[in-house]
């Protein structure tokens, strides 16, 4: 099975390194430079004390193609307009699409998009991407899928090969499964960019967990969600499970880096929006985040 990835960041590089495993694998870069470092160096897989080599190949996206049997989508919310841009004006329809994105933003992106299957997915692992063609397997967790339109044989085959290594879960409902990991991100990620502070100290901090469980208040409004002492549980249980990890929002911050804000927070206040209420809260976060993306625009 020919698999394509698209973004060579943490997620990219990650899935690349352990699915070269079992099928042949070309990451697309975003720059040549990268795409050379990777095809010279091979991917350097950090896992605890452990380290191996996957050996891919690896393109600048200007050469993506849409050839390979499952393409997986591995790029920041915002980046994806342009890749859809692209995949639309291909010579040839993808067969199999997965996107891996936070959020739930990019969903209307997906109407009038030319692909087979289509899926999405919602990834729970910890990832740091240390250079070019290195990333460190911080967390463990597990993959879990849902198709958005079509058929799962192909991520089905994934997800029998990697059972114990790299564990793909398959969901039977995509915006449930989306909207938990919407609520987790909505609260973690903003919260821990703004305060500068690893995961656990959400929790940990008496305050912050004030903060915490005022902001989840008004996302459950929004959400209209049936059980919410369940979902602010998840919350909680990812940030204990996360304790020592930096949000990929707070990595996006400190590496001046646009964050998916826009694909999470500004979700929500687009549901606020449609529904007539209010979301002062998650407004005020929102705009902070905005705030500190605008200062790094000034810096650089």
């Amino acid at each position: 099975m020919k698999v394509g990835i698209i973004g060579a960041g943490s997620i990219g590089l990650l899935f690349a390194a352990y699915i070269s495993r079992v099928s042949d694998v070309v990451i697309y870069t975003r720059t040549q430079e990268q795409a050379v470092e990777i095809n010279k160096n091979g991917i350097l897989l950090r896992k605890g004390p452990e380290e191996s080599i996957a050996l891919v190949k690896a393109l600048p996206i200007s050469e993506w193609q849409g050839t390979e049997e499952l393409t997986i989508i591995a790029v920041k919310q915002y980046q994806l307009p342009a890749i859809i841009e692209k995949l639309n004006h291909l010579s040839v329809i993808p067969e199999c699409l997965l996107f891996l994105q936070n959020g739930m933003g990019h969903l209307k992106l997906f109407k009038g998009m030319k692909a087979n299957n289509l899926y999405v997915g919602s990834v729970e692992h910890g990832a740091l991407k240390e250079n070019s063609f290195t990333v460190s397997h911080n967390g463990e967790g597990v993959t879990n899928v849902a198709a958005f339109q079509g058929e799962t044989a192909s991520l089905q085959y994934l997800a029998e090969a990697f059972v114990l290594d790299f564990p793909i879960v398959f969901q039977k409902d995509f915006y449930d499964m989306l909207m938990k990991k919407l609520i987790v991100n909505a609260v973690i990620n903003p919260l821990t960019a703004i305060l500068y502070v690893k995961n656990g100290e959400l929790i940990e901090n008496r305050f912050y967990f004030k903060v915490v469980k005022n902001l989840f208040a008004e996302i459950s409004f929004i959400l209209n969600l049936e059980y919410p002492d369940e979902y602010l549980q998840l919350v909680v249980d990812i940030c204990k499970k996360t304790a020592s990890n930096r949000s990929s929002m707070l990595k996006d911050i400190e590496a001046n880096r646009l964050t998916e804000v826009d694909a999470i927070l500004g979700f929500l206040l687009e549901e606020a929006k449609r529904q007539d209420k209010e979301a002062l809260q998650i407004e005020s976060i929102y705009y902070l985040i905005k705030g500190k993306e605008s200062h790094q625009e000034e810096v650089l």
